[in-house]
Parts: C-alpha cells; sequence; structure tokens
C-alpha cells in the first residue's frame, strides 16, 4: 500500500515516486532469494547513485540531491519497506559520507565526494570496536602521525559494509591511550590500503545480504591529507554523524514496519475462517489497529525530528527518541504480523518472519535502544538544570 506522504515539492514527490518505482520493480523482486543466500546487491547501490538518491542530503555541487532531511528519509524508508538490507546501506553510506561533508577541506569534497555521492564508491562506518561499542571513546584503534602521514594499526568490529565498501571512514586514536574522546581523529581510508583487510561476515539471524564484518588495520598507511577535520575532533564528528545517523535507523524501522502491516492487513482481507475475512473479527482488528497507529507514530516523531534538524534547531534528544521508538514499534508491530498470518506467518513462504528477524537488528545497530535512553535522560537532565 502506497503510504500518503506530505512532501515539500513537486520535487520531492517526484524523488519519492522515482524511489517507489525502482523499489517495486528493481528491488522488492530480488529481497527472498538474495537473503537467502546471502548475496550482497552491490549493484543495487550503483543504480541509486544512478538515479541520484545515494547523496539525496549533500550539496549539488558534489552531485548530491541538496534535500531536506524530511525528503531524504522518507526515501530510507520506502527502500526499507521493499529490503533493509538496501535501506539500512544507504543509510550507512550516507552516513560516512557525513563526516567529510561536514568537516572536510575543500580541495578533500572536491576530490572525494562526486564519487562516493554518484554511485561509483560505497562507504562503511568504523566507530565501534570489539571492547568498545556503546563506550566508543574507549577505542584503542591507534593513528600514528609520522613523516609520511599515518599508520593505523588495530581492528574494527560490526561494520556494516566490511569487506565490500570501497573506503572506510575510521575513527582512530591519534592522542595519548588515556585521553578519551578528545584524543580522536577522522580518517578516510580507501579500502584498497595495503594493510586494510576484512573478516569474513559473521553469521547473522537476519539482514543476511548486508555483510556485518571485522575490518582489520595493520600497519595501513594514509597521507596526512586523509584526515577529516583536525586532530582531536574526530569524536565530536562521530557523535554528531550518529544523531543523524540514529533518523536513518528509525526510517529504516517505519519501512520495515509499514511492510509487515500491509502484510498482515492484506491477509487478514483474504483468509476466511467462519465464513468471513478474519480482519472482520475483533481480536484481529484491534491488532491490526494497534500496529497501524504505531507506524504512523514512528512516521511523525522522525520526520518532526527531521525538520528540526533542517531547521537548524538541536534535534539529538528528538533523533534518539525516534531510533527507539521507531524500532521498539517495527519489533512489535513484526512480531504481531506473523500471529496474524499464524501458521503461514512462521514459514519462509511469507516474508513476515524474515521481518521479524530484520525488525531486530534496529534495535541494536547505532546505539542500542538501552543507549538511546540514556541520551535522552541525560538531554532531559541538562534542559532541566
Amino acid at each position: 500500500m502506497a503510504v500518503e506522504r506530505t512532501l515539500p515539492t513537486r520535487e520531492a514527490a517526484d524523488l519519492l515516486e522515482l524511489t517507489r518505482d525502482l523499489a517495486v520493480k528493481e528491488i522488492a523482486p530480488r529481497a527472498a532469494g538474495d537473503e537467502e543466500a546471502g548475496a550482497f546487491p552491490r549493484d543495487l547501490f550503483t543504480l541509486l547513485g544512478g538515479a541520484g538518491l545515494l547523496g539525496l542530503p549533500y550539496a549539488a555541487e558534489y552531485g548530491g540531491g541538496e534535500q531536506p532531511y524530511e525528503v531524504y528519509l522518507q526515501v530510507v524508508e520506502e527502500l526499507a519497506s521493499s529490503w533493509l538490507a538496501v535501506g539500512l546501506g544507504l543509510s550507512v553510506h550516507t552516513l560516512s559520507c557525513f563526516p567529510l561533508a561536514g568537516h572536510g577541506t575543500e580541495a578533500q569534497r572536491a576530490a572525494w565526494l562526486p564519487d562516493m555521492l554518484g554511485g561509483d564508491l560505497l562507504g562503511a562506518y568504523c566507530l565501534s570496536e570489539a571492547d568498545s561499542g556503546s563506550d566508543a571513546a574507549a577505542l584503542t584503534t591507534r593513528a600514528q602521525a609520522g613523516p609520511e602521514g599515518y599508520r593505523i594499526d588495530g581492528a574494527k568490529s560490526w561494520i556494516t559494509h566490511g569487506g565490500a565498501a570501497d573506503f572506510y571512514t575510521l575513527f582512530a586514536r591519534t592522542g595519548a591511550p588515556d585521553s578519551g574522546g578528545r584524543g580522536i581523529s577522522c580518517l578516510h581510508v580507501p579500502a584498497g590500503t595495503e594493510g586494510v583487510s576484512a573478516d569474513a561476515p559473521e553469521a547473522k539471524m537476519g539482514m543476511r545480504s548486508s555483510p556485518t564484518a571485522a575490518v582489520r588495520f595493520d600497519g595501513a598507511r594514509v597521507p596526512e591529507e586523509a584526515r577529516i577535520g583536525a586532530e582531536g575532533e574526530g569524536f565530536a564528528i562521530a557523535l554528531a554523524a550518529l544523531d543523524s545517523g540514529r533518523l536513518g535507523i528509525a526510517a529504516c524501522a517505519v519501512g520495515v514496519a509499514q511492510a509487515a502491516l500491509d502484510l498482515a492487513a492484506g491477509y487478514a482481507r483474504r483468509r476466511r475462517q467462519f465464513g468471513r475475512p478474519i480482519g472482520d473479527f475483533q481480536g484481529l482488528s484491534f491488532m491490526l489497529a494497534d500496529m497501524a497507529t504505531q507506524v504512523e507514530a514512528a512516521r511523525e516523531l522522525y520526520l518532526a525530528a527531521a525538520r528540526r534538524r533542517d531547521a537548524g534547531r538541536a534535534f539529538g534528544r528528538q533523533a534518539a527518541m525516534a531510533k527507539l521508538f521507531a524500532s521498539d514499534a517495527a519489533m512489535r508491530v513484526t512480531t504481531d504480523a506473523v500471529q496474524v498470518l499464524g501458521g503461514y506467518g512462521y514459514t519462509v513462504d511469507f516474508p513476515a518472519e524474515r521481518l521479524m528477524r530484520e525488525a531486530k537488528v534496529l534495535q541494536i545497530v547505532e546505539g542500542t535502544n538501552q543507549i538511546q535512553r540514556m541520551v535522552i535522560g541525560r538531554h532531559l537532565a541538562k534542559e532541566h538544570e
């Protein structure tokens, strides 16, 4: 079912129509088969780049679409409703471009951004480590400055597109070991750099078409010009990127939930028991009503946060709320969709079980929902000092 959207411009409406057309014709038909095979759809990101959808929130002079986040996120939602691996992949790529677009020099942006936004280069965001996930400031990957640039040693964990990306936006320690967030810098590292490698992808319960792997840096060397922003600014850049990235995850969650709602509602209209559609029975009718309400509420929450961002207002608390609520809603809605389909919901003949498995990861990535609650609580404490 097409979502009724309120969009700011005719151009935005055309972008959503283009996205929906690509999702229906090129993306959705491949989702089930590629997920079962664990095949990464790299060609679809090239397709999105050629269609102008891979750099929507960034400047037109570098090949971006110069669209507000309100529009970009609805594109992410549409893609995620057809296949989460693609919607989330777009969100992660946009996240990996954020430091360069916002903090790079003019020369860096001119050299790298056009290929990144045009689909020729796919990115990955390297912040988490095996022993510093939620506590990102405790990372230990080291970038040692020298006469010829930086030597990088360490490993990153749980990297979306690890081993498949063309570049890594890396956060590494350039300060003293005990310098915390103040000693972290951001580096642009091409995947082909000597000393950069990736482990085999993790075997996951869902999102099997989206490779998640540890990425290793063993004496990898990049020039000083690869640093984005000043030394020591990396952690602030990382946190700013994550505020925007959480909105992308919220949009993905709404897309997955919408897909589950559409599946369940359609099935409830077609499936007949006791001489009438099962959707006519109050037990299922109320369940579908709750599902629809949660989807609408989650969508409005992420859009409200996006509009704050577009207006230049603080939106960190609202982004955390949107990610928290939308991903929790997606988990509930997909679980209920399986229940509506009954025994069929537990089989791979219908996508309900896949959507349920996919929803789970959205409560974990880019800050667990427990961390989101901490972020929200800290904002509230500061606002009421």
